[in-house]
């Protein structure tokens, strides 16, 4: 059964009271072409008027729908000759992350992300997309590796932060995140990342600091949780709501802070709702940021990257 988020409602018991007119329209010899044009004008008008003016938190439910398409969706329709690389060659593989080479539009690349389960089954696998130290340090290598042979990288951000557990700390968790941050912010090679679902604290930034940052129109991006944040601001969690608009973690939030580069369009709904269409317009925004930095001299690029990251959450006196 398909989940319905709670402000969806109205559009969903129209839709259901269209299919039910075109049933009796079938099923009988009344013609009910005049209502039913008229309930599906009236549907296109809700459709717009709810999604049209999505609210934080309502796109922080979008964010976390168990339907969205993870990393390996993607990469499944936007590569070719995906070879997933396992292991940190330390401790263990992570199922939270995926990394590998692949092929964009022919051109070789490295693809790294975070993946959640579609099912109980799968999450407890993919530890819900919460990695472990060894999550980074795999991507890491992959990076290094990327860097040595030349190939851009491309990471994919959806998860609602680093695992927290007692292991995770043990083997190192702030450090490996750390290790990825100074690395990354000198790799002589592209970077460039979409947050696709939930960019979750240093969770996300342990893939996330790229020349080129961008995230679906629907994703979210934070340092806490609306839920965190608003238990610790107000000691109550029911206060997420207003935590997620003070906040300011929705896409276009962010691109007006200019923390990041573009705001990608989904379909209306969600990306959930047409997987071709939203692989459709990520790829635009893949390839653009692919030609423009693919062009720029490698020392440029890490000082451009370095000089991009130092200006955030300036402010002029």
């Amino acid at each position: 059964m398909k989940q319905v988020l709670e402000f969806e409602k109205p559009v969903i018991e129209l839709k259901e009271k269209i299919e039910e007119l075109k049933t009796m329209t079938k099923a009988s010899d009344m013609d009910l072409t005049a209502e039913i044009s008229t309930l599906e004008s009236r549907l296109e008008k809700l459709e717009k008027d709810i999604y049209g003016n999505l609210e934080s938190w309502d796109r922080v439910q979008i964010a976390r729908h168990p339907e969205r398409p993870t990393t390996l969706d993607y990469v499944e329709q936007l590569f070719t000759d995906f070879i997933e690389l396992h292991g940190d060659r330390l401790y263990r593989d992570d199922p939270a992350i995926v990394a590998g080479i692949a092929k964009y539009k022919g051109q070789p690349v490295t693809v790294i992300g975070h993946q959640r389960g579609k099912n109980t089954k799968e999450n407890l696998y993919r530890n819900f997309g919460s990695p472990h130290p060894e999550g980074y340090r795999k991507a890491l290598r992959q990076m290094k590796l990327a860097e040595k042979f030349n190939r851009p990288i491309i990471t994919l951000i959806d998860t609602k932060g680093a695992h927290p557990g007692k292991a995770a700390e043990e083997r190192g968790q702030g450090e490996a995140i750390a290790r990825n941050l100074l690395e990354m912010a000198s790799l002589r090679v592209p970077i460039i990342s979409v947050v696709i679902g939930e960019g979750g604290s240093g969770g996300a930034l342990g893939i996330g600091l790229a020349d080129h940052l961008h995230m679906l129109e629907n994703a979210t991006y934070s340092v806490i949780s609306p839920e965190g944040a608003a238990s610790i601001l107000w000691k109550d969690a029911g206060k997420a709501k207003q935590a997620a608009r003070s906040l300011k973690i929705t896409a276009n939030d962010l691109k007006s802070l200019a923390v990041i580069d573009e705001v990608i369009p989904e379909p209306r709904g969600g990306s959930h709702r047409d997987l071709t269409m939203q692989v459709a317009y990520l790829d635009v925004y893949i390839q653009k940021s692919l030609s423009f930095l693919t062009k720029i001299d490698p020392d440029d690029l890490v000082e451009k990257r370095w000089c991009k990251y130092k200006k955030i959450g300036g402010f002029d006196i």
